[in-house]
Parts: C-alpha cells; sequence; structure tokens
C-alpha cells in the first residue's frame, strides 16, 4: 500500500489539525498507533514542524471530514499520475563507496558457487555491469589474482532473501529447459536455508577411492579346513611328528 511523503511530520499535522483518531493516523501514514500516540504527547519526534497533506496534494479535505465523523474510515492517500513507478528501481544498485572495492569479490563468488546465475541476475544482486561480469568469468579481469570469492550477503551488497530468489528464478529456468542436474547443482539451486537444514552426503576421498571393497582376507581361505585345538596335545605336536614317537 502506498503511503504519503515525510510520515512523521504528516502525522504531527494531522494530530495538530484535525480529530481523527491516532488509530486512523497510524493506517495513513503507515506508523504504529503507539508512535502517534507518543507523537502527541511530545515523546517521538520533538521538534518536527508538521507537513500539510492536503496543501501537497496527498489528500483530499472530504477524506478528513469523513474520517473525523467514522472512526473506522481508513483515509485514503490521492494518487499521483506523476509518481507512478518512483518506486520500482531503475538502472544498476548503488554501492556505497566503502564497498565497492568488494564488489568483484563478491562477483567471483557468485560465478563460482552459483555459475547458474545469468549476467543479468548478477548485475542486480551487486550493481555491476555485465562487461566486469565477463571479465571475471573469464578470468581476465585486471585485478583476477588478488581476488578472493566472498559472500555477497556477507559484505552487505545484497540480502539473503534477493539471493535465494535469483537462485530459485535459475532453478525454475533449468527444470523448464529440461536440462540434468547433479547432485551438487541441485544443492546449489536451493536456498541456503535448505541447504543448511539438509544433511550432508558422505563421501569417499578421491586418493583412497574403490578401498571400501579392498580385504585382507583371501577368499580361497574360506574352503581350508579350520584346526582344532582344543586338544592339548595336538596343539603341540610339531608337523610331521609320529604318536608313537612319543617318550615312555
Amino acid at each position: 500500500m502506498a503511503k504519503p511523503i515525510m510520515a512523521k511530520a504528516t502525522a504531527v499535522w494531522l494530530i495538530d489539525n484535525t480529530t481523527i483518531s491516532f488509530k486512523q493516523i497510524a493506517d495513513f501514514v503507515g506508523l504504529h498507533e503507539l508512535e502517534i500516540q507518543g507523537i502527541a504527547d511530545g515523546d517521538v519526534a520533538p521538534g518536527v514542524k508538521g507537513f500539510d497533506p492536503v496543501a501537497n496534494n496527498q489528500l483530499d479535505e472530504g477524506e478528513i471530514a469523513k474520517a473525523e465523523k467514522n472512526p473506522l474510515h481508513k483515509l485514503k492517500l490521492k494518487i499521483n499520475p506523476a509518481a507512478a513507478g518512483e518506486e520500482k528501481r531503475r538502472g544498476p544498485r548503488y554501492t556505497p563507496l566503502s564497498k565497492r572495492q568488494d564488489r568483484p569479490n563478491s562477483i567471483l563468488w557468485l560465478v563460482k558457487f552459483h555459475p547458474e546465475l545469468s549476467d543479468g541476475q548478477i548485475a542486480k544482486l551487486v550493481g555491476t555491469t555485465k562487461p566486469t561480469i565477463q571479465s571475471i568469468r573469464e578470468r581476465t579481469h585486471w585485478n583476477i589474482a588478488n581476488m578472493q570469492p566472498i559472500d555477497p550477503v556477507a559484505l552487505g551488497l545484497c540480502k539473503q532473501s534477493e539471493l535465494d530468489a535469483a537462485v530459485q528464478k535459475a532453478a525454475a529456468k533449468r527444470a523448464a529447459d529440461g536440462e540434468a542436474m547433479s547432485d551438487d547443482d541441485r544443492r546449489k539451486l536451493l536456498s541456503t536455508e535448505q541447504s543448511l537444514s539438509m544433511d550432508a552426503e558422505p563421501k569417499i576421498p578421491t586418493a583412497i577411492e574403490g578401498l571400501e571393497t579392498f580385504s585382507l582376507k583371501d577368499d580361497s581361505d574360506e574352503d581350508e579346513k579350520e584346526v582344532d585345538f582344543s586338544d592339548a596335545d595336538s596343539f603341540f605336536n610339531l608337523p610331521g611328528s609320529d604318536s608313537g614317537d612319543e617318550q615312555p
């Protein structure tokens, strides 16, 4: 739902100039009712000058009159055709100057651990250009030797929910295209929350692969007759000795 600009200043004006209830004002400006109560008591936003929503073409006087007569009436924000689509972000995401040096590292992380993401998706996630992504994919970037893959969520370049949404979208596209995926690829296409909840699959190191079937036991030994050592005399007799040679 669209909200008026300068919410607290608008709330101050409505409190000072109307008899509308705190609940109605809170619903209109997008604040909590207790916060509106705090503004009225002077505990919240002290010194804030009221912003007239009627003079600034955000609210009709008729709406105020209806709200004052009916406590259940909800104020309706006037639609400004010139502001249509203003909330939609255009162009690449803005990245603060303090984090721009880490942006190539985040691109390297996405290229390495989520190769299914398109250049356009990566550009939207971290706010970069497709030529930069392509140079990192092809390892022709001027600083590629000094780069380290770093999670863009940890760097604050994007939200975890945004990364998960992009990964899920890539998964849906792969499924629609009918491409076969390995277990590792399928795990990458899961969200972080789903991936962390999965049990780790035991894997055998490549260096000892095949030793799981190795045995020191000779199969031919199974056919040999087992020697019974329950008799003490037979245990101490040497092979080839004759029982008739025993001393009297």
